[in-house]
C-alpha cells in the first residue's frame, strides 16, 4: 500500500497551517518587531536631516526660475558630491564601533569616532576644493552658463556646512551601533523645525536673499551636529564610550581608512 504524500514544506509547514503557526516558523514575529522598532526612527531621523537642504532649495526657489534651477543643481552636486560621499565614509563606523561594543571595548568606540571625523575633516576639504570650481565643472558639463553661476553662488554657502555634515553622520554611527535611536529623531526634528525659521529670516528678511538659503542649511547642519555632541557629552549613557579626545586616534587613521574609502565608493 503506498504512503501518503508528504505536503510538507521544507521548513516543516503545512499549506492548511491554522492560526497563522506557518508564518510563525518562517518568520520571528518577535526579531521582526525589534528590527522595525530599531529601523524606523533611523529611517525618520535620516529623513528629517535631508529635509534641512530641501527646504533650503524650496525657499530659494520662490526668488526666481534661475534661482530655483541653481539651486536645485547645487543640491544635487553637493549631494552627489559631497553629502553621499561622506555618508559612506562614516560607513566604517558601523562595523568597527559595533566590533567594539559587542566585545565590550568601550573605549575603542571614541578612538574610532575621533579617527573617523579627522578622516571626514580632510576629505571635506578635498570637495571644497572641488566645489570652489563648481561653475566652470558643470559648464564643461553642458549646463546653462547662467544657471551653473548661480548653482556655484549657492553652493559656496554650502561648504561650512558639508564639514558639520561629515562630523553628524559620525556620531549618528556612533549611536547607532550603541542601539541608541529614538533619541535621533528628537535630536533631527528640533533642527529642522529651527531651520524653517533661519531660513525665512536669511531668505526674506535680510538683504542676503539667495545666498540666505544655503547659509541657513550650512547653520542648520551645526546645530544639528552640536546638539548630537552635546548629549554624547553630558548624558550618564556614554560615560563607558565617550571619555574625552585622546591622541591615540590618529593611530587608528589609516586603519580606518581602508575601511571607509570602501564604504564611500560602494555609496558614491
Amino acid at each position: 500500500m503506498e504512503s501518503p504524500l508528504n505536503v510538507e514544506g521544507a521548513n516543516g509547514c503545512r499549506p492548511e497551517g491554522t492560526n497563522g503557526r506557518c508564518w510563525k516558523k518562517v518568520m520571528d514575529l518577535a526579531e521582526a518587531k525589534t528590527q522595525i522598532m530599531f529601523a524606523v526612527p533611523m529611517v525618520l531621523s535620516n529623513v528629517f536631516y535631508f529635509s534641512i537642504t530641501t527646504v533650503s532649495v524650496m525657499f530659494a526657489g520662490h526668488l526666481g526660475e534661475v534661482e530655483l534651477a541653481g539651486s536645485t543643481l547645487a543640491n544635487s552636486w553637493a549631494t552627489v558630491t559631497g553629502f553621499a560621499f561622506m555618508t559612506g565614509l562614516s560607513g566604517a563606523l558601523e562595523t568597527l564601533c559595533g566590533q567594539g561594543f559587542g566585545a565590550k571595548m568601550y573605549k575603542m568606540l571614541r578612538i574610532y569616532l575621533q579617527a573617523s571625523c579627522i578622516i571626514s575633516f580632510f576629505f571635506s576639504i578635498i570637495i571644497s576644493v572641488l566645489w570652489s570650481f563648481t561653475e566652470p565643472i558643470l559648464v564643461l558639463l553642458h549646463q546653462d552658463p547662467e544657471i551653473s553661476r548661480a548653482a556655484a553662488v549657492y553652493i559656496k554657502y554650502l561648504i561650512p556646512g558639508l564639514f558639520a555634515y561629515g562630523f553628524l553622520q559620525n556620531i549618528l554611527r556612533f549611536l547607532q551601533t550603541q542601539s541608541i535611536v529614538i533619541p535621533l529623531v528628537v535630536f533631527s526634528v528640533v533642527p529642522l523645525g529651527i531651520h524653517f525659521g533661519i531660513v525665512y529670516s536669511l531668505v526674506n528678511k535680510t538683504s542676503l536673499g539667495y545666498k540666505g538659503a544655503p547659509m541657513a542649511a550650512s547653520v542648520s547642519i551645526w546645530i544639528s551636529f552640536l546638539l548630537l555632541a552635546l548629549y554624547v557629552r553630558f548624558a550618564n549613557k556614554f560615560q563607558n564610550t565617550w571619555t574625552g579626545f585622546s591622541f591615540e586616534s590618529f593611530r587608528y587613521i589609516i586603519r580606518k581608512s581602508k575601511l571607509a574609502l570602501p564604504s564611500a565608493a560602494m555609496i558614491w
